[in-house]
């Protein structure tokens, strides 16, 4: 019995040591310290008022039902410093302003920063708010800018890109040694703030106010809930190996997680599956115009866009009552999703422009070489990046009531030759949604078209992730419509020219238009590329790993600079959905990615030059025109 005693506390001393270990990794994530830049600078994508809508409008999403004001309350770990003071979130990658550094909550901001209307918490871009109809309670809600808004910093100056990539780090709720994870760090201080007593009554004191102490039994148990909540997706996400390939700063695996999330979740464990393909964050600008978005062109309705978007970052759906029969009937579906300020989003991205070249931060750009540059563009990239407008009033104009409709040209994966994970993950999974009760005939009767249209009957045992997802995102567009009171016309408005909820299922990627994409490091749909110069070289040439988490330019090559830094992110091109190949210009038949010629060093220089003011007319007008190149040419025949 001595033995078996001594064995026994041997292993409860190792799993305290093993749980301290993550505890304090958890709670000391290795992140880079927040520098505050000299100079900010906005660029002249849109207006003040839209920036403002953009950052702050909520979707209705939720961070596992945590309360704004709790939010702003919490306490770091070990300290008494605010978790959501503006220069600790810009630790995580989040975008502040300089002018929030050291202000209160309830300050009033300087003319330069936004105002408190809709920012009372003085929280960074995409930290929005929402109110319940029900209960009255404020939730804290992560809106899209805070993924879809990038920041690049030279020689002390932060130049904000509107609609670009983020480069933070909130998706990963796995507890690693590295920590580094938004979701991580919120966990840890969630939990010291409701296990340390005086934490909790400081806590408690802020967020109750002259209800203190009466309030602080429920408060209490309120806190319990969300922090269960927080702790048991953490241990779901770690024991079944959801998502093995760390995602780091400025990625995630968008549609794994939201797969996830909705059939994993919300239906049935059996759902779940490995979600080992992230994905960097695509800009934002000019979507209105595609015919289809999504990294796999996988979508073709706004709205249904925005809902899928919100249900993946936290929006609640209700799909079962609590004694776990599914809800039926006119009851089913409902969920927090805010269509109303879906639809002002949407309207307010079409105002957005692409950021321009800022010649005053960056330095101005060599015209001879962007001369070079843009007939080297026409010969080797127009013919898949466009943008190829579709002339109004053709028979296969798709949206009438949008002018201009931009095709996008979709590349199958074979033929590219980029990291297949993403495509075929979305491809190849498949869910069981039998325990909804759905009836197939139900289905046909709904605002989705699949796209090419089969008569294929569907098996709901084994729905692919694209339609399956939209047939649950039709059912929430529905009820929200009905519970918003929503006319059909406005409807048709709101969602997008009318457009039905497309779907089509490719092992491809989508060539958007590339008007600012000097803006958007780094490259390919993975991340995997650092910088234009690499992206435009062989495979051989590009960087096999690198770190991320910088937010420091390098005008000349386009990109992050990537050497090693306090609390960066070694990226490897060698783990599973990191590969960097594909998308080559090298002299050889093309296959196995190789889409063009090799590219003299001088030429490659040459595009990266005209890719820095791409659709800018200033510069565009100073180019010389008719400058001689070789011809993309198809290359020997593959054997």
């Amino acid at each position: 019995m001595r033995i078996l005693g001594r064995v026994l506390l041997a292993v409860l001393l190792l799993l305290l040591l093993v749980g301290g270990v993550i505890a304090w990794y958890t709670a000391h994530p290795n992140l880079p310290e927040y520098s505050k830049p000299e100079k900010m600078v906005h660029l002249d994508q849109w207006s003040p008022a839209d920036r403002e809508t953009y950052y702050y409008t909520p979707q209705g999403t939720q961070v596992k039902g945590l309360r704004y004001d709790w939010f702003t309350h919490l306490e770091q770990p070990f300290n008494k410093d605010k978790f959501a003071s503006p220069e600790n979130l810009a630790r995580f990658g989040f975008l502040i302003e300089p002018e929030q550094i050291g202000r209160a909550a309830d300050d009033t901001l300087a003319a330069t920063a936004l105002t408190t209307t809709k920012n009372p918490g003085n929280l960074p871009v995409g930290f929005a708010r929402h109110q319940d109809g029900e209960t009255g309670a404020w939730y804290l809600d992560i809106t899209c800018s805070a993924c879809h808004t990038g920041e690049l910093r030279y020689k002390g100056t932060a130049v904000r890109i509107d609609g670009g990539a983020a480069m933070h780090s909130i998706a990963s709720t796995v507890p690693t040694l590295r920590g580094g994870a938004f979701g991580q760090a919120l966990g840890a201080s969630l939990a010291s703030t409701y296990y340390v007593p005086w934490k909790f009554d400081r806590f408690a004191k802020g967020v109750l106010g002259d209800r203190y102490p009466k309030g602080k039994a429920a408060l209490k148990r309120d806190v319990r809930n969300v922090l269960g909540t927080l702790l048991s997706t953490a241990w779901n996400d770690t024991h079944r190996g959801l998502y093995p390939t760390l995602e780091g700063p400025g990625r995630a695996d968008a549609f794994g997680r939201i797969a996830n999330s909705v059939f994993g979740d919300g239906i049935d464990a059996s759902n779940y599956r490995v979600a080992n393909a992230p994905v960097n964050y695509p800009q934002v600008w000019d979507i209105w115009k595609f015919d289809w978005v999504q990294w796999n062109g996988s979508a073709m309705q706004p709205m249904a866009r925005n809902i899928g978007e919100a249900l993946g970052v936290g929006a609640t759906l209700r799909l079962f009552e609590s004694d776990g029969k599914p809800v039926m009937g006119d009851e089913r579906y409902a969920s927090s999703v805010r269509l109303r300020d879906l639809y002002t989003l949407e309207e307010t991205l079409k105002q957005l422009k692409p950021p321009t070249w800022p010649k005053a931060v960056f330095g101005d750009i060599d015209l001879k070489k962007a001369s070079q540059g843009r007939a080297l563009f026409q010969a080797n990239c127009v013919y898949c990046h466009g943008p190829h407008v579709k002339e109004p009033g053709a028979a296969d104009y798709i949206a009438p009531a949008r002018v201009p409709e931009w095709r996008m040209k979709m590349v199958p994966t074979s033929e590219i030759g980029t990291d297949p994970t993403t495509a075929d993950n979305i491809a190849d999974h498949t869910f069981d949604v039998r325990p909804l009760k759905l009836k197939v005939e139900e289905l046909k009767g709904m605002n989705v078209h699949l796209y090419p249209e089969n008569d294929e009957k569907l098996d709901l045992s084994k729905i692919s992730a694209a339609k399956g997802l939209a047939y649950v995102t039709a059912f929430v567009e529905q009820r929200a419509y009905r519970d918003a009171h929503i006319s059909e016309a406005q409807q048709q408005e709101m969602n997008g020219y009318g457009l039905p909820i497309g779907v089509q299922e490719l092992r491809a990627y989508k060539a958007r238009p590339l008007d600012g994409i000097w803006a958007t490091p780094p490259f390919l749909h993975n991340g995997s590329v650092p910088n234009l110069f690499q992206m435009l070289s062989p495979v051989a040439e590009r960087d096999a790993q690198f770190w991320v988490g910088s937010f420091e330019y390098d005008p000349k090559f386009a990109g992050y600079r990537t050497e090693r830094f306090p609390g960066g992110f070694l990226y490897k091109t060698s783990v599973t959905g990191n590969s960097n190949r594909g998308h080559e210009f090298r002299d050889g038949c093309r296959k196995d990615g190789v889409i063009g010629r090799a590219l003299s060093p001088e030429e490659r220089w040459a595009l990266v030059e005209y890719l820095k003011v791409l659709g800018n007319p200033e510069y565009e007008s100073k180019l010389a025109p008719n400058v001689p190149t070789p011809p993309w040419t198809p290359g020997p025949k593959c054997e």
